[in-house]
């Protein structure tokens, strides 16, 4: 059973580390195309499937960290006719 804490623990190191490059790719410079933000959403669902099975709650935090990151930035432009920076 030892073996398999390790590599669990191995794995759930790798996906901080994934989630880490990932949210760096995440940023609104990086994502400016609709390729770019295809390849993104696909990578936070990949990430999302394999964080899943890990009990590790960093993993867990950085998963919905990356799924925010999927939402649209809300701004409201007008009020009343006058607009708003």
């Amino acid at each position: 059973m030892g073996r398999l804490a390790t590599i669990d623990v191995a794995l759930d190191e790798m996906l901080v580390n994934l989630a880490a490059i990932v949210l760096r790719l995440s940023k609104p410079d990086v994502t400016r195309t609709p390729e770019a933000r295809r390849a993104l959403a696909q990578s936070v669902h990949q990430y999302a499937v394999c964080a899943a099975r890990s009990s590790d709650p960093r993993v867990h935090e950085l998963k919905s960290q990356l799924e925010e990151t999927l939402k649209p930035s809300l701004r409201i432009a007008v009020i009343d006719g006058v607009k708003v920076s």
